[in-house]
């Protein structure tokens, strides 16, 4: 089943989507139309966000830093999501902002200390990400992260959870991003370096894992510099697409730029 989040004339509403793409109050069964709602982040209650650096060795070497030998983890905070069909701003006065497609695991159960072997039954479901990056202050293998990752809005999310049972294998799904229709990143999971089970397990050692708690698991190579304007879609396979329109920061912030 897909879960998501909608904003339906000024009130967030919990639905489903349907096969069909129809959305489905799960309050009352009322059907509603895409086009009436604003997308909303799928995550309820949003945890720690786990975001992975050079998780998949191509995007390393796109880098020119050496694939990490142990998970690169940083944390996200929540003034960062977004969702679908949402605008996401470019910053004034940069050189260089990219799109990071990724495949984000949601924590469904609080847990300590998780084996690999017992990792998947932690796990509720996925979405997708766009963990956009301002290149420009990327300064080393742990960039610092603040002005790089930290921005109002820099990560869109969804459109929805999927379950994890309705994906099933997720060791080989197609990573890709389209920028105003063109190709720009194609990917698979398959090219991760530390994949859930084993993250689940890593981060468990250091900190409980709690329902709501996400793990964004790194994006492959294919960088493009974005620009105010342009549509980018993050898709993964079996899990959906996720849209989000570049604004410049003056019409992101309107009269509070």
């Amino acid at each position: 089943m897909k879960h998501a989040r909608v904003l339906l004339n000024g009130s967030e509403l919990d639905v489903t989507v349907e096969d069909n793409g129809q959305l489905k109050s799960k309050a009352d069964g009322q059907l509603i139309n895409e086009a009436d709602v604003t997308w909303l982040s799928p995550i309820k209650e949003p945890g720690t966000i786990f975001a992975l650096g050079l998780n998949y060795a191509d995007h390393a070497r796109e880098l020119a830093f050496e694939p990490p030998k142990e998970p690169l983890v940083f944390l996200k905070g929540t003034n960062t999501l977004t969702g679908n069909k949402q605008n996401a701003y470019r910053p004034d006065n940069i050189d260089f902002q990219h799109y990071e497609c990724e495949l984000v695991a949601v924590i469904g159960k609080e847990g300590k200390n998780i084996s690999r072997e017992d990792a998947m039954d932690y796990i509720a479901g996925y979405t997708v990400c766009n963990d956009f990056a301002i290149r420009d202050y990327l300064e080393n293998y742990y960039r610092p992260n603040l002005r790089v990752k930290s921005r109002d809005s820099l990560l869109p999310i969804g459109p929805w959870l999927i379950d994890k049972d309705d994906v099933g294998d997720i060791s080989d799904l197609k990573v890709t991003t389209h920028v105003n229709g063109e190709l720009t990143q194609d990917g698979t999971t398959a090219d991760i370096i530390f994949d859930v089970p084993f993250l689940v397990e890593y981060l468990s050692k250091i900190m409980t894992l709690k329902p709501g708690d996400m793990i964004a698991t790194g994006t492959p190579e294919g960088l493009k510099d974005m620009q105010p304007g342009d549509t980018v879609v993050c898709e993964i396979e079996k899990i959906g697409a996720l849209t989000t329109y570049i604004v410049s920061e003056q019409e992101f912030y309107g009269d509070k730029y």
